[in-house]
């Protein structure tokens, strides 16, 4: 059969439009999986829910995000990767519109999975376009252009949405979408050309994966839900996640053999037959966890320690997202100049076990500029993960792969942030109950620094003005609220250095990295498409 073929690459202002386009959809998708987290209260409050319940907010639209995610390859197969795209932004726009406008809870919930929904598609279907954009031997470039939108995305939400609930209404995180949706929009449909494949798409001749679609639902469904209130619910102790926990694994199990066994799959698992792409995304996984798990201790060590709003935490990380945005061009150029992917990789596991150990030596009197120098080397990490890790996962691929492929790397890298929490937030619980346990075994009637600590407390009291019946009491409160904060200071100096040592240990993985020479994939890929 006569492959169809390549279409002329845009040039000049027209490609300027696409990567200003597509990474402006990135970035919309990514900061609304972390601008909602610092309104949790202020939206609870406005609509008389409970922040347990608020919560749904962000799992609703991460449990969807998640399960759409690996179906974009065939979505964007089946209706036309521009209509698809197009047709998820208008989703993705009108979702948030109405977020913005709900009335209760529910239907804010509701909202927001919809909008999840859209959003699934903007991640793997801007990367996908992006791709296409640029010729094969500049990929190393469009991988480090879609890095910028991955890491500044989430790094401008919780700043961005400090600023706007500490300056306005909730409802305005959702509204702020509406107009960049419907300029993304405009500018897909005016200047974002269709592939020959979508010319000739006859949906009569499709299979779809009804199957599949819902095993793939079923178990990434489940097993979000595991994750993101495993630990509100004590884990399994609960009879559903216990019972949610049996369906994901056998969902799971029931989706591989289907996809493998199908002709027509929804998610086309037999691209992972590729050694590159499949090493490709264990190391995204690993990444995903490490990045997300850092990002879950550092915002909550700001604020609870050092008493830091949202707002101010945020801003402190927008510098080494711009050393993150500073580096990807360079660490590009490396890879075009033929730089091994292992070395730049290993360098940036390297480098980030480095900032998670300079972390776990913090003291809770650390100043603001304790953190400066290490955060900037986490920019230099990520810039030096995120762009090898982006290119790898599509090096060797042919050109009708690259979609399932670019899918199957993204949601690696999204439940590998989903285990990354998880397992923070059990970790973090747990050691804070055992530091503190130890702590007040020393804070006793028995240990005389105990007793001597809290004399001069209650002295100290009295000197403020409070009356000598009740400084005892109050006292002992001020020396429960030290114990509970250094119990705190304990738990995230482990939690860093936990990270620091996983990063370490998953550095033998490198040997399994395959060094790719693009010009030959340039030459190979040409050569078929000339045909």
């Amino acid at each position: 059969m006569q492959q169809l073929a390549s279409p002329l690459k845009p040039k000049g202002f027209k490609k300027f439009v696409i990567v200003a386009t597509v990474i402006s959809a990135t970035m919309l998708e990514l900061i609304d999986t972390t601008i909602v987290n610092v309104a949790l209260s202020n939206i609870s409050g406005n609509l008389g829910a409970t922040i347990e319940d608020a919560s749904w907010i962000v799992t609703a639209y991460a449990i969807a995000n998640v399960i759409v995610i690996p179906m974009t390859g065939f979505l964007a197969s089946y209706f036309g990767r521009k209509n698809y795209y197009l047709t998820s932004i208008i989703i993705f726009t009108f979702a948030s519109f109405m977020c913005g406008n709900s009335t209760n809870l529910w239907e804010l919930v509701a909202w927001r999975f919809i909008q999840g929904i859209g959003g699934g598609a903007l991640l793997s279907t801007s990367q996908s376009i992006l791709f296409d954009t640029y010729e094969t031997s500049e990929r190393p470039t469009a991988s480090a252009i879609f890095g910028m939108g991955v890491i500044i995305g989430p790094t401008v939400g919780p700043t961005l949405g400090g600023y706007i609930v500490d300056s306005y209404h909730w409802s305005y995180i959702f509204d702020i979408n509406i107009p960049v949706g419907i300029l993304a929009a405009f500018l897909v449909y005016s200047f974002i050309d269709k592939q020959p494949y979508e010319y000739k798409i006859d949906r009569k001749k499709i299979k779809i994966d009804y199957i599949g679609i819902a095993l793939l639902c079923l178990w990434v469904g489940s097993l979000q839900y595991i994750l993101e209130k495993g630990q509100s619910e004590d884990w399994f102790q609960a009879k559903h996640i216990v019972v949610l926990t049996v369906v994901a694994v056998i969902s799971f199990v029931g989706f591989v053999w289907w996809e493998l066994k199908t002709d027509a799959p929804a998610v086309n698992l037999k691209v992972l037959k590729n050694r590159t792409l499949a090493i490709t995304t264990v190391l995204t996984f690993i990444m995903g966890m490490g990045i997300y798990c850092s990002m879950f201790v550092y915002p909550v060590w700001m604020q609870q320690i050092m008493g830091f709003t949202p707002t101010l935490t945020g801003e402190s990380l927008l510098p080494g997202a711009v050393v993150a945005a500073f580096m990807m061009p360079l660490v590009a150029r490396a890879i075009m100049k033929g730089v091994a992917p292992k070395y730049l990789i290993t360098c940036g596991f390297t480098i980030f076990a480095f900032f998670c150990f300079w972390m776990a030596s913090a003291s809770s009197e650390a100043g603001a500029e304790f953190f400066f120098i290490p955060l900037l080397l986490r920019g230099v990490g990520m810039a030096m993960l995120s762009v090898p890790l982006t290119n790898q996962a599509v090096s060797g691929l042919q050109p009708m792969e690259m979609p399932q492929g670019i899918a199957i790397n993204n949601m690696l890298r999204q439940l590998g942030g989903s285990f990354g929490i998880a397992f923070m937030n059990t970790y973090v619980a747990t050691q804070y109950a055992t530091h503190r346990i130890q702590m007040l075994q020393y804070a006793n009637s028995d240990n005389p620094i105990a007793v001597n600590q809290l004399n001069q407390t209650a002295q100290s009291m009295i000197a403020k003005g409070v009356q000598p019946s009740a400084a005892h009491d109050v006292a002992l409160k001020v020396m429960d609220g030290i114990v509970t904060k250094q119990a705190y200071v304990l738990t995230y100096l482990d939690a860093f250095r936990i990270v620091g040592i996983f990063f370490i240990c998953v550095l033998p993985l490198m040997f399994f990295v395959k060094k790719r020479n693009l010009s030959k994939d340039a030459m190979k890929e040409a050569s078929e498409h000339a045909h």
